[in-house]
């Protein structure tokens, strides 16, 4: 009976490791994703979206990875920092959601520059061993 008792709380021990380790590695990705947003870096949010990617912003506009991409490459939508607040990850075997609050300063659109308290809820998927966003729709808090 002890070493039934010993290996359960081994097995759940990991269980939970595992589901930080999982958290951790989708902090990660959020924080990448806001690094290459302000870098126009387009090879790294290739990366971290999955190419069936769908952006719904504020207005409810949508857009595709590709377009979302491209837009920050061509200038249509400038980030210029991001401050986290605070994360909120849910993970489910291979799918997880991740609600971030960051201030942001961006310039989109054609507009001026300003700061929004931005809440983006994401949909995340596992796929050979990474994780990557399906989804996200924007918000502020």
């Amino acid at each position: 009976m002890r070493i039934l008792f010993t290996i359960l709380l081994f097995v759940m021990t990991a269980m939970f490791m595992q589901a930080k380790t999982e958290e951790e590695q989708i902090e990660t990705l959020y924080r990448e994703m806001y690094k290459a947003m302000v870098a126009k870096d387009t090879v790294t949010l290739n990366r971290v979206h999955a190419d069936d990617f769908v952006l719904t912003h504020m207005t409810g506009m949508q857009q595709s990875k590709q377009v979302y991409i491209q837009s920050i490459a061509n200038g249509t939508l400038n980030y210029y920092s991001a401050e986290h607040e605070q994360m909120e990850i849910k993970v489910s075997g291979n799918h997880a959601t991740l609600t971030g609050h960051s201030r942001v300063t961006a310039a989109v659109f054609g507009g001026g520059r300003h700061t929004w308290h931005l809440q983006l809820t994401f949909q995340l998927v596992k796929r050979n061993g990474q994780w990557m966003f399906t989804n996200a729709r924007a918000s502020t808090y």
